[in-house]
């Protein structure tokens, strides 16, 4: 598609001769977030209320601690972030904006005026492991108490004469 034959209105939907393009705020706030965790020194996201409910559930938000608010092509990303203890947080913050405003701009071809990041925490690696060991701990339980039910399930051989 030609630059010169497309537009961008108000909403952000990309209209050209063919029909329009509306890309959602949740796109761009998934396109964040993945760009976002895909860097080096980064621990995680940090949420609010309702995304650590979902992943109490069992639901990995790609979301997590993204805020994005778009008026026309121009996008602004808040995103907050835990950063793995003995990296320079702003190299890691800084290296935060910079995946995802090339990401939001490749992929979704809007404008990325600011990514703001707000550090919420700083993470050890002993504190990752721990907050794994609950979750290994209880999948191996339910493996085990799945393959004692199967043997007990299991008809025992009958002695043949």
């Amino acid at each position: 598609m030609d630059e010169k034959n497309k537009a961008i209105d108000v909403e952000g939907e990309v209209v050209a001769e063919t029909g329009s393009v509306k890309i959602s705020e949740d796109v761009v706030a998934t396109i964040a977030g993945l760009a976002a965790t895909s860097v080096p020194g980064l621990a995680g996201m940090s949420g609010g209320m309702v995304s650590g409910l979902s992943e109490v559930f069992g639901r990995k938000s790609n979301t997590k601690g993204v805020k994005v608010d778009m008026t026309g092509d121009q996008v602004t990303v808040d995103i907050s972030i835990i950063v793995e203890y003995g990296n320079p947080i702003v190299r890691v913050a800084t290296a935060v904006q910079d995946a995802v405003k090339s990401a939001i701009e490749t992929m979704a071809g809007l404008k990325v005026t600011a990514v703001n990041i707000r550090v919420e925490g700083v993470t050890f690696p002993q504190m990752l492991k721990d907050k794994e060991k609950p979750a290994k701990e209880a999948k191996e339980a339910k493996e085990t108490k799945e393959v004692k039910e199967v043997k007990e399930e299991a008809p025992a051989e009958e002695a043949v004469e």
